[in-house]
C-alpha cells in the first residue's frame, strides 16, 4: 500500500456527486498540519462530510479536541484550502461528536509513544 493510499478512506458524498473535484480538494487539504500532532487533517479524519449544494461547498468537520487551541486557525485554513480546492464558497460546520483514533485514514500513522 502506498502512502497515498489510506487504510480506511474516507468516503465523502462529492466522490459520488462529483468525483473529478476529490484529487484536488485532497491535494489542498492536506496541507492543513494540526501543529501539535503533525499529521494533516486528512490523516487525522478530521473532515468527515464534504457535499456541495446550491453552488456552495459544504464541509462537517472535527476537531481532535474540544478544546484544541489551534482550533479557530485550522477551521479558517480547511475552509481557505477547500475553497482552492473546490473552487466554490465553502462553509465549515464544526461537528462535536469526540474524535478517536478509529477515524484516522491510517490509525498506524500516528506513534503516540503510549503503547511502548
Amino acid at each position: 500500500m502506498s502512502p497515498e493510499t489510506p487504510s480506511n478512506p474516507i468516503h465523502w458524498d462529492i466522490h459520488d456527486t462529483h468525483p473529478d473535484l476529490v484529487p484536488s480538494l485532497r491535494e489542498k487539504l492536506a496541507e492543513v498540519v494540526d501543529p501539535e500532532i503533525m499529521l494533516n487533517v486528512l490523516q487525522l479524519g478530521l473532515v468527515r462530510k464534504v457535499r456541495i449544494e446550491n453552488g456552495e461547498g459544504k464541509l462537517y468537520v472535527l476537531l481532535t479536541t474540544p478544546f484544541c487551541p489551534y482550533g479557530p486557525a485550522m477551521l479558517e485554513m480547511i475552509k481557505q484550502k477547500a475553497q482552492e480546492g473546490l473552487g466554490l464558497p465553502i462553509i465549515i460546520e464544526l461537528g462535536y461528536e469526540p474524535w478517536d483514533f478509529s477515524l484516522m485514514e491510517d490509525p498506524g500513522a500516528l506513534d503516540w509513544g503510549m503503547y511502548t
